[in-house]
């Protein structure tokens, strides 16, 4: 027999072959599906990153854990038991290693150490957590887990939610810091790891200690990038390039150290050269007290930087624009009634590669609102990325918190760790108007869950004490979701008065990202032809 009728048999059979799978795995008697949408489905998979919450002695940390019931159709599959479980980072269980076995002759000689030196080392090692156990491990969704970590060796957590466990996972880090330089209520959102991240609203002032947290969740090492710029453009630093990131470890890097210049108002970017992280920056103001800064929203022509305080004495907006061209932006207050401009500040213009800042004191006079800042001229957007240095109190009784640009809620966002007293959340329509499902959650120790509805009229914000479920025992997380309408930005304000001090953190709700867009795959033998 000739080769090439032994290829044509080969070929026949090949063919016959594939056409009986494709007979077999495709619906009986229908035809092949045609130019189908993507289906959205749930994430099967999660990661979240807490930063090491503070140095103080005088710290404690509440860690609040929260997956969000799932809805119809949105379970997520998978034989194996679902997880979601935060654990000290891989630098700090370093530390806790079992130091080398030493002879008689050492052991001698280290009887002549500082005693009060080895006192101290060991009680610091008893405080940090044992390697693999987790300090938050969430069981179900719909009902928050919650744990807390007094004094300043409470570590970085890393984290990864699994299963049904892994759409809208959110997490949340609040560290209560009474005294010294540190003083204040630093609350922030766990962050999901990326390659890009704009902190409008860092400094370099004399007064300030601002720390880039980078964290890594994953198996290989990240390096990543750190640049700074100031109101004329990109500081002079050292040593902010190619800085490692261990797998599963945390690195902070003081800003003062990548440059020699000084500049009150700055805008940090990072990004990774390889692998990703998560990244937040902590601020500490030597009068104002300290909060941490998380990323703005992707660079865009609007931005919106929801939930300023009704008592708010001062408001400070710092603006940065990342591309090749200036920004002319126009400055407006969506409050309870409509939006206006604030007199004296109607627009803002900022320059290509610069920061700039702009105070607007007391902006809101009286009424909470939101920030939103859009193109002065139609047609003309130029991205840039936003945030605000929010104060409240006056001389010594002061305290500060920042509000980045947000995105929008989306289909719905989550925010965890809300109190029976001093949670209060902000929905802003700047476009048309909308309506918002806001579901609480059961508490960490008991409630019973509740939902409500609320309309947000167009141009507005709505500003509510956050809804308390029933019989409430321990915090409770709270859902948005969009039901109808133009996009809302959200906010959540939390705050714990101590000593006449009116301490509180401000944390964006944006898109979970819950579901994924999952092309819809379909045979095709016309592959074969050749």
């Amino acid at each position: 027999m000739k080769r090439t009728t032994i290829s044509l048999i080969a070929v026949a059979t090949a063919l016959a072959a594939v056409t009986g799978i494709a007979s077999l795995t495709s619906p009986e008697g229908d035809a092949a599906p045609q130019n189908k949408a993507a289906a959205r489905l749930p994430v099967e998979r999660s990661s979240l990153m807490c930063p090491a919450p503070s140095t103080s002695e005088l710290a404690e940390t509440l860690y609040t854990s929260f997956t969000p019931a799932a809805g119809e159709g949105a379970g997520a599959g998978g034989a194996e038991k679902p997880t979601a479980e935060l654990r000290p980072s891989a630098s700090v269980l370093a530390d806790t290693d079992a130091a080398p076995a030493k002879d008689d002759k050492d052991a001698d000689a280290d009887k002549d150490a500082d005693d009060e030196k080895e006192a101290g080392d060991s009680a610091a090692a008893a405080r940090k957590p044992a390697p693999d156990k987790p300090v938050v491990v969430l069981e179900a969704p719909g009902k928050p887990a919650a744990a807390d970590a007094d004094g300043g060796e409470a570590p970085a957590l890393v984290g990864t939610a699994t299963g049904a466990l892994a759409p809208g996972w959110t997490a949340q880090q609040t560290t209560t810091v009474p005294a010294g330089g540190g003083r204040g209520l630093l609350g922030v959102s766990c962050t999901a790891p990326d390659t890009d991240f704009w902190f409008p609203a860092a400094s370099l002032a004399e007064r300030r200690q601002d720390y880039v947290h980078l964290t890594n969740p994953d198996d290989t090492s990240a390096v990543a990038d750190i640049e700074l710029y100031g109101k004329d453009g990109e500081l002079k630093s050292t040593l902010s390039e190619g800085i490692t990131v261990p797998p599963g470890g945390t690195v902070p890097v003081l800003l003062s150290t990548l440059t020699a210049d000084k500049a009150d108002d700055v805008t940090v970017h990072v990004t990774t050269r390889t692998g990703r992280v998560g990244v937040v920056v902590r601020s500490a103001d030597e009068t104002d007290g300290s909060d941490w800064l998380a990323a703005s929203a992707d660079p865009a022509g609007t931005a919106v930087l929801p939930g300023i305080p009704a008592d708010a004495t001062s408001v400070q907006l710092v603006a940065f624009a990342p591309g090749q061209e200036d920004a002319d932006l126009k400055v407006q207050l969506a409050g309870p009634t409509g939006t206006i401009t604030p007199a004296g500040f109607e627009k803002l213009r900022v320059k290509s590669g610069m920061t700039a800042m702009i105070d607007l004191k007391d902006v809101t006079r009286g009424e909470a609102g939101t920030l939103v800042l859009s193109p002065a001229e139609k047609g003309r957007e130029t991205p840039v990325v936003a945030a605000l240095r929010v104060v409240r109190g006056k001389g010594e009784k002061k305290e500060v918190a920042f509000i980045p640009a947000a995105a929008p809620v989306g289909a719905r966002a989550t925010v965890a760790d809300n109190r029976d007293k001093g949670s209060f959340l902000s929905l802003t329509a700047p476009g048309k108007a909308a309506q918002v499902k806001v579901s609480v959650s059961a508490g960490t120790r008991g409630g019973t869950a509740a939902v409500k509805t609320y309309t947000v009229k167009a141009g507005t914000t709505l500003t509510i004490t956050a809804p308390v479920p029933e019989g409430l025992r321990g915090t409770f997380a709270l859902t948005v979701q969009t039901v109808s309408g133009g996009p809302v930005h959200a906010s959540r304000m939390l705050e714990v008065p101590d000593d006449g001090i009116p301490m509180f953190t401000v944390q964006n709700l944006s898109d979970d990202r819950g579901t994924v867009s999952v092309p819809v795959a379909e045979q095709d033998l016309s592959v074969l032809d050749d």
